[in-house]
């Protein structure tokens, strides 16, 4: 039995939307056909039909992270029972779901382990890349400094966060262990971060030698590097070192732009968690509203910049508190949309664009295109004519995972 999807409108992941579209899929496998309704395959009478007013790929979050903790303060994660995190995570990733997203990189936290119980059916949620446990130098982006080191790293590794690793040998090791669990990226903090107590988002963390080192074991493994870089020397850094995406490149400058260009990497600029801290001031602590404070305009300029000089862009959200903000995800279309991709654009960044964040390991996914992994969502309204359906699981009407209806 095949699945018919009739749709006023076909957006395609990539190129121009097709006025009564169809896409044809059967249960497990690809699509079989995705073009104009006039030249579909023929129906048998077993087939199901589904009529909808907008038919688009299942969307991509390329910067996610299960965690299940419910708090932006990370002396309360110390004290995060880490089964119940996994707990709380499990009702996220559905959320995740729900609103369209039907394959996310999770860049640090529980995915690792999410992914295994999820392809095994056992709960509902997206198609869950993992990096496993984020690379951060001690007294870094991925440290708890308020703890006593050995404490921190006990924390770390129980939620799955982060491996504490400084020099070579430790950094190889780090990756290693990553590899050893199946992680399909690698994840390392090439600047400080804002959620970190003390470290600067300016400074580059890692030294070059110890990137190159983590970029060429990933890389022996088939696995790209993604650097999570706000200041310009971890941007440049992460560059050189051959790093393949950058995650929020807060201080992007035509320099790293004209890098970025030349090396092939890609922004994934997470607009969505700077303007969800923005309206969350009065909830944070201290060091975080400061820090928030101080990259806000930074990191929009530079997301216009590397939009106008046409840095390819992949969506990603990093949220990361527990029942909130999962399932609004494609709210970041809205922002990339606004911040000067336009409407495909932005569309195209969350799903024909984000495979590549994989490197060698990409699905053929994102597209509605024969022969590509029949994730397929429908909307209740056009998103071309109004950007206020996306961040919405409501207006988000049926999912296909695969070929088979989860929503």
């Amino acid at each position: 039995m095949a699945e018919f999807v009739m749709a006023a409108v076909l957006i395609p992941g990539y190129g121009d939307p097709v006025e009564r579209g169809a896409v044809v899929f059967d249960a497990g496998g690809p699509i079989t056909y995705a073009g104009p309704a006039a030249s579909a395959p023929a129906r048998a009478a077993e087939d199901r039909v589904t009529e909808v007013p907008v038919v688009l790929p299942g969307l991509w979050d390329c910067h996610a992270h299960f965690m299940g903790i419910d708090v932006l303060d990370l002396e309360r994660f110390v004290v995060t029972d880490p089964l119940a995190a996994a707990a709380a995570a499990v009702g996220d990733a559905a959320a995740v779901l729900d609103g369209g997203v039907t394959s996310v990189r999770d860049t640090g936290g529980l995915g690792l382990s999410l992914a295994a119980v999820v392809d095994a059916g056992r709960m509902r949620g997206p198609r869950i890349h993992a990096a496993g446990r984020i690379l951060s130098m001690t007294a870094g982006h991925g440290d708890v400094h308020s703890t006593p080191l050995a404490v921190a790293d006990c924390i770390t590794s129980a939620h799955q966060f982060a491996i504490l690793c400084d020099g070579v040998p430790e950094v190889l090791r780090a990756v290693r262990i990553n590899l050893r669990r199946g992680a399909a990226l690698i994840k390392v903090c090439a600047s400080g971060g804002v959620i970190s107590e003390l470290d600067d988002p300016m400074h580059q963390q890692f030294s070059d030698e110890e990137l190159a080192a983590i970029v060429a074991e990933a890389g022996r493994a088939g696995r790209i590097v993604a650097a999570h870089c706000h200041g310009k020397d971890g941007i440049m850094a992460a560059l050189r070192a051959g790093c393949r995406t950058i995650e929020h490149g807060s201080y992007l400058d035509e320099e790293a732009a004209d890098l970025m260009i030349a090396t092939g990497a890609i922004l994934v600029p997470t607009r969505f968690v700077v303007e969800r801290l923005l309206r969350r001031m009065g909830e944070l602590p201290a060091h975080v509203a400061t820090k928030t404070e101080m990259i806000a305009s930074s990191h929009l300029e530079a997301l216009e910049l590397a939009i106008a000089k046409g840095v390819p862009i992949a969506a990603g959200c990093d949220i990361f508190t527990s029942g909130q903000g999962y399932g609004e995800n494609s709210g970041e279309i809205a922002l990339l949309a606004g911040a000067g991709l336009g409407d495909l654009g932005a569309i195209a960044a969350a799903t024909a664009n984000a495979p590549a964040t994989l490197g060698p390991r990409a699905p053929r996914s994102g597209r509605l295109q024969t022969g590509f992994d029949a994730d397929v969502i429908a909307l209740t309204a056009n998103p071309l004519d109004d950007r206020a359906v996306w961040g919405s699981p409501s207006n988000v009407s049926h999912v296909w995972k695969s070929g088979t209806r989860v929503k």
